[in-house]
């Protein structure tokens, strides 16, 4: 699929209630927002928050916020969930969805609380309906057990995840005081019935999901419950919840289908910003650099000492760029590879908190010093750290270039109008970097780019 002939262009509208997502990542965030988006929903994700009675709550609109939640202490995570939540509220939206870790990553259990804490104001009997399997990425929940390609998500890359590490299969274990549920109704109000009956036990009812279509009955039951029940889980349910929520509301669509625009703008550079530690973030831009010929990347890559140190990179960015201005079609501004220890850093901030920061500089620097038509964003922290140096006010979630990779335009900032695509780390093949990368240039452009090899340098 070539960007032209990409649904980014296809713009409709719909007239369901206004939904709101609260997401304990960036990357999550867009992740969901799009799926709303390919549906006919406005999706925005907001950057800073949404103001009480603002445009982000017409009907047919879903507005994201973020709460950095993932890697949060309890108090932390549960404390800003709720006030995420409420300022949502406040907007205007109707329904709520919120947006945890595919793999249960983090603070999910405290963000689930949060979220029935404040949803609670406006619904005395609200219950969070906790799902997060992703069947076009590998993620299923069976028994009560959470799967990655089949395996047991503990005895994966996410077991060993740096920051949040996932020790445990058993979903009961990562959401305690939750109630598991299979649902086995003949019908959507037989499922709805079940799920009612389980939050007796618990305001918290987990449930089983194998396949796409176990999402879609899942959602209609949700859908069955009002408001009052809160869809948990990750795009996959995001998914089906945009179906639902629009056909229930009677959406309508252009029946035309129109593209705004036969074309899009020309990109003459690509910034690829790489703040995730993920084996498969890594090997994806590998691939990327061998593909391209040697003058057409450059690698930004700050020692670990810098980028435990911010103050310090911004003065070895500017040495960098001064020592050699002319930028090639694509930069790479990665993290590196090195990790840091748990007591590394020069500052009470977490290490990770600092890196992402150090890499938003760097973006910064390079946005300042030439044109750049795109930024892909690999991992949650750094993206939201990058966006918020640039001074965004929220990004228009618009299409997917891949499964579970969105592509959106910023507004606000000095980076209005710029075309972004993120994507989280553990997510996608080794080609998919690349495959973005050429696809966000013009054809004709993309065939000379990629037509020679780079066989130097990695980031591994």
């Amino acid at each position: 699929m070539t960007m032209t002939d990409s649904p980014l262009l296809t713009q409709r509208t719909t007239l369901a209630a206004p939904a709101g997502i609260v997401a304990d990542d960036l990357t999550g965030a867009t992740d969901s927002a799009v799926q709303f988006a390919r549906v006919g929903w406005t999706a925005r994700l907001a950057l800073t928050s949404p103001a009480a009675g603002t445009a982000d709550t017409l009907a047919g609109s879903v507005t994201a916020v973020i709460t950095d939640a993932r890697a949060q202490d309890s108090e932390t995570a549960n404390e800003g969930t709720a006030l995420a939540v409420t300022g949502l509220m406040a907007s205007g939206i109707e329904r709520l969805f919120v947006k945890v870790d595919s793999t249960l990553r983090g603070s999910v259990i405290d963000q689930v609380t949060g979220a029935l804490s404040s949803w609670s104001v406006r619904h005395p009997d609200a219950l969070a309906v906790v799902c997060s399997a992703y069947p076009a990425m590998g993620r299923t929940i069976e028994s009560g057990q959470l799967l990655v390609h089949g395996a047991g998500v503990h005895a994966t890359a996410i077991g060993r995840d740096p920051v949040t590490p996932v020790t445990t299969s058993a979903v009961a274990e990562l959401l305690p005081g939750s109630v598991a549920l299979r649902l086995t109704g003949a019908s959507a109000a037989e499922n709805a019935a079940q799920l009612q009956a389980a939050a007796v036990s618990s305001r918290i009812v987990a449930v089983d999901a194998v396949t796409d279509a176990d999402l879609s009955t899942l959602a209609e039951a949700i859908a069955l419950l009002g408001p009052r029940a809160i869809p948990t889980g990750a795009a996959g349910l995001a998914i089906a919840m945009s179906h639902v929520w629009a056909s229930e509301d009677a959406a309508t669509v252009d029946p035309d289908g129109h593209a705004e625009s036969a074309e899009t703008a020309a990109i003459q550079r690509v910034v690829v910003v790489v703040s995730s530690l993920h084996d498969v973030s890594r090997a994806q831009v590998d691939e990327l650099m061998a593909q391209l010929p040697r003058d057409a990347v450059r690698t930004l890559t700050p020692t670990l000492e810098q980028a435990l140190t911010p103050a310090s990179t911004a003065e070895w960015a500017e040495r960098e760029l001064a020592g050699s201005p002319e930028l090639p079609a694509v930069v790479v501004i990665a993290s590196p590879s090195e990790r840091p220890t748990q007591d590394a850093g020069h500052s009470n901030a977490p290490a990770s908190d600092l890196i992402a920061q150090s890499l938003a500089i760097i973006s910064d620097a390079v946005i300042s010093e030439s044109p750049v038509g795109a930024i892909v964003l690999l991992g949650g922290e750094g993206a939201r750290a990058v966006l918020a140096t640039l001074g965004a006010e929220s990004l228009v979630v618009r299409d997917t270039v891949r499964e579970g990779i969105p592509i959106g335009v910023l507004e606000g900032g000095k980076a209005d109008g710029i075309t972004i695509v993120t994507k989280a780390g553990g997510f996608g093949t080794p080609t998919s970097v690349a495959e973005i990368v050429q696809e966000l240039f013009t054809t004709a452009d993309a065939h000379d780019l990629f037509s020679g090899a780079n066989t130097e340098g990695t980031l591994s």
